[in-house]
């Protein structure tokens, strides 16, 4: 018997597709520079990442990608195994979806003004590798994936305070440290705002993480919400312990062990609530809005990512704020009116595909 389709999953995976879209359409710098020296400031900021030591709310949507891929992958292993679909085949599937992930990541950031570039440090090139990783090990116990991503978080640490390589031993200093080493050695440069093409391996937890929650929604356990409820509290609990105790600094950029724990205790709270809310307590009402961006997830990241950026958000602005100069609107209206503007469209492009039953899968 096939499972039932996880709404929430739906919801969440919609939710975190409408803020990627609304920052891509620019809300977000509208938001902080307009409300600089305003109480509203410190709510704006939360719409960016931390600079470097701490915690921001929009630090948390790529680990909740990342999970919520998991939880997806345990789904779609699942009904393969139902229709009886041999691992081997599983397998290639698997493999041809990282494959198409890797490419379209590199591709994004491909194509530059300057020329052509080579770039690792894109959601989707991380996601090949951690989507990869998570199959391998789906079938394990329970108990022999988490000692995995244990494994995995000590390994990160082990590169990062061990290694020694002269002028990347500053296990948590930008620009310094050893995932900057390893994006010279593959790509001959080093991102300038931190970022760290290695945190595929880290961030690999979230999505073995997802996966493994994906597992325990399908079980026949009576207590799956408070199962997530604890398992985020713990995970909570012990990223924010090490950063207290200054042994290991949360940092989003690098993926530090108490970054990803912390963010994974965040992200297995907001499935528990929103599993508990939406397919328990059967509240649905308004779900639509963000179901119809979340399912088609890949297309419409990819259509801001690229389509958006290099031409579609400017060509709206030039009609938009056209339109709105001869009428001597305010400019801050103006941004606002071409900032929805451009979200409206993307929307509406999404109901489109979702009302011809058009969806764009990997």
């Amino acid at each position: 018997m096939l499972p039932k389709r996880l709404q929430s999953l739906d919801f969440l995976r919609g939710f975190i597709m409408v803020l990627l879209a609304l920052e891509s359409a620019g809300l977000y710098s509208i938001m902080s520079h307009n409300s600089e020296g305003s109480w509203f400031h410190n709510i704006a900021v939360q719409f960016h990442h931390h600079q470097w030591n701490g915690l921001h709310f929009w630090d948390l949507i790529q680990p909740g990608f990342m999970f919520i891929a998991g939880t997806a992958m345990a789904y779609s292993i699942h009904s393969q195994q139902q229709k009886g679909i041999p691992w081997s085949q599983s397998f290639r599937k698997a493999l041809k979806r990282s494959g198409w992930l890797f490419f379209w990541g590199v591709l994004n950031y491909a194509v530059r003004k300057s020329g052509l570039s080579f770039e690792l440090w894109n959601v989707l090139t991380q996601l090949s590798f951690t989507m990869l990783v998570a199959f391998l090990i789906f079938r394990f116990s329970y108990s022999t994936q988490i000692a995995i991503s244990i494994g995995i978080l000590l390994l990160t640490e082990i590169l990062y305070r061990f290694t020694h390589v002269p002028g990347f031993d500053q296990p948590f200093t930008d620009q310094q440290n050893f995932g900057n080493y390893v994006d010279l050695l593959l790509m001959n440069k080093i991102n300038k705002g931190g970022w760290v093409a290695i945190n595929c391996l880290p961030t690999a937890v979230h999505t073995i993480a997802g996966a493994l929650a994906g597992k325990l929604l399908l079980s026949n356990d009576t207590r799956k919400v408070s199962r997530l409820v604890l398992w985020g509290i713990i995970t909570l609990a012990a990223g924010f312990a090490l950063d207290w105790l200054h042994i290991t600094p949360i940092i989003k950029k690098i993926a530090t062990t108490s970054f990803t724990l912390a963010s994974l205790g965040w992200c297995l709270l907001a499935l528990a609530f929103c599993y508990w809310w939406i397919d328990i307590k059967n509240h649905r009402k308004y779900l639509f809005f963000f179901t119809v961006v979340g399912m088609n997830s890949i297309f419409i990241y990819l259509f801001f990512e690229i389509v958006g950026d290099r031409w579609f958000n400017d060509y709206v602005g030039a009609v938009t704020n056209g339109l709105m100069s001869m009428a001597h609107f305010p400019p801050l209206l103006m941004d606002l009116v071409t900032c929805f503007t451009i979200f409206g469209l993307e929307w509406g492009l999404c109901y489109f595909l979702y009302k011809k039953k058009i969806f764009f899968r990997l």
